[in-house]
């Protein structure tokens, strides 16, 4: 479970998540930035959620719906699922009592992806910045 209130800070430059992680992450982000918008609008828009997260993981994971494997998208190197905040809650990774935090530092699907992140001992909530040039998926 996911007590630390770190893991819910304004990320993506969280102290937590070095150098080597925010570079990784951002090179394989651009990759598939185009699908992980399009997917955070329909899940809001047909209302599963108004918190989408992405689970970002170089190992299988068994959270969320498997979007994008590693190397099917432009040579991407991490897996993508998508997932909700209330999956989170309901397998306990976001305790019930962080969820109003939670939702306090949720940032706008129309600029940022939240990406939870997975990689061995390693895992941070993440988010990352759509690139400006993409247009607003209507």
């Amino acid at each position: 479970m996911i007590e630390d209130y770190q893991a819910l800070s304004n990320a993506p430059n969280s102290p937590d998540l070095n150098g080597k992680y925010l570079g990784l992450i951002s090179s394989d982000f651009i990759l598939v930035t185009e699908l992980l918008k399009e997917a955070s609008y329909q899940i809001k828009k047909r209302g599963f959620s108004d918190f989408p997260i992405f689970v970002t993981s170089q190992r299988p994971i068994e959270i969320g719906q498997k979007l994008i494997g590693v190397n099917e998208m432009n040579g991407n190197k991490w897996n993508y699922h998508a997932s909700t905040l209330e999956e989170f809650l309901q397998r306990g990774l976001v305790a019930e009592e962080n969820k109003e935090l939670f939702v306090q530092n949720y940032k706008d699907i129309e600029e940022f992806a939240c990406l939870f992140v997975v990689d061995g001992q390693f895992t941070n909530f993440v988010f990352i910045p759509f690139p400006e040039e993409m247009d607003n998926v209507e």
